[in-house]
């Protein structure tokens, strides 16, 4: 049940997104968590880690399941998001942040490159902000 307006809002806006915004707040998220988790980690707070180390996995289980394979570069993806879940997995089991750090950059890169596609296709309501 949401609670708070906040809550709400964020509700509204993800189920009133174009496709190449709701891709980055996904993005957005995965990012947002893996952040998190590694403070986690180097805050001995393993409890925290895994939550958002698992939060982290299952926004990239989304992007999987986004793919559209009639595009090549879909199965390109693929095998970059589940090495970055492998990553992850690694990361949360050993309670070292290397391994989430290496996804964190690819997911910064990754991100960065549908906001230009996203602006090379004239769609100005995606956001460029972090």
């Amino acid at each position: 049940m949401i609670n708070s307006p906040y809550q709400k809002y964020q509700q509204a806006q993800a189920q009133t997104a174009s496709k190449p915004k709701l891709l980055i707040m996904l993005y957005d998220g995965a990012i947002r968590f893996i952040k998190a988790g590694m403070e986690g980690i180097s805050h001995k707070d393993y409890e925290k880690a895994n939550n958002n180390l698992c939060k982290a996995q299952a926004i990239i289980n989304e992007l999987i399941s986004a793919l559209d394979y009639n595009y090549p570069i879909s199965n390109d993806l693929l095998k970059v998001y589940e090495y970055m879940q492998h990553r992850l997995i690694e990361s949360n089991v050993h309670k070292q942040v290397t391994q989430a750090q290496e996804v964190l950059e690819y997911l910064l890169d990754l991100r960065e490159a549908w906001v230009e596609a996203s602006k090379s296709q004239g769609l100005s309501s995606v956001q460029d902000g972090r």
